[in-house]
């Protein structure tokens, strides 16, 4: 009796860490930095290399920080919804992940800057320390400096509209 029992056991606790596994969001990377400070950096602007942005432009207003670069498709097509949150007067900082500096100008030159500061990351060090995995990736940072969401992927309407602007909204009251 204990012979079929316990493949049958076995059959269904399988079963339960499959089903548990698939329900999962394969992009949902998570980030250790949710609720901590924005990870220290100073990087040189991308259309003034003289000027730096670093963590402490986010103190006192809630901010966007949008990872992004000329070579990603991806962020091509969020770009648009970047410029119309822009213009409702959404704070966006822009970090330029692993780009040429004149691909990058020239994307923003042609398409438009959302941004209210782009931070170039040629070498991608800063993105390692942001736990960046690709383009595009955004980051809600709260008035104090706070990590409050990580979101990897595009930013579609729905996504705008279901992820980001409650927790905004909720930060900025």
């Amino acid at each position: 009796m204990l012979r079929y029992i316990l493949p049958f056991i076995l059959f269904v606790v399988i079963g339960v860490f499959l089903y548990k596994g698939l329900s999962l969001d394969p992009r949902d990377l998570g980030s250790t930095l949710i609720d901590k400070p924005a990870p220290s950096f100073s990087l040189p602007l991308m259309d003034d290399m003289t000027q730096t942005v670093s963590e402490k432009d986010f103190l006192g207003k809630v901010s966007i920080l949008n990872v992004w670069a000329s070579w990603c498709g991806t962020c091509r097509y969020e770009h648009p919804l970047l410029m119309q949150l822009q213009q409702q007067g959404y704070i966006i900082y822009g970090l330029v992940y692993k780009d040429k500096l004149a691909d990058a100008q020239q994307v923003l030159a042609r398409t438009g800057n959302p941004y209210e500061a782009n931070a170039f990351d040629e070498n991608g060090t800063v993105g390692i320390d942001w736990g960046v995995t690709g383009t595009p990736e955004t980051f809600v940072i709260d008035k104090q400096g706070i990590v409050r969401m990580k979101h990897v992927g595009q930013i579609t309407v729905d996504v705008w509209r279901n992820k980001f602007l409650p927790l905004i909204n909720k930060l900025d009251s």
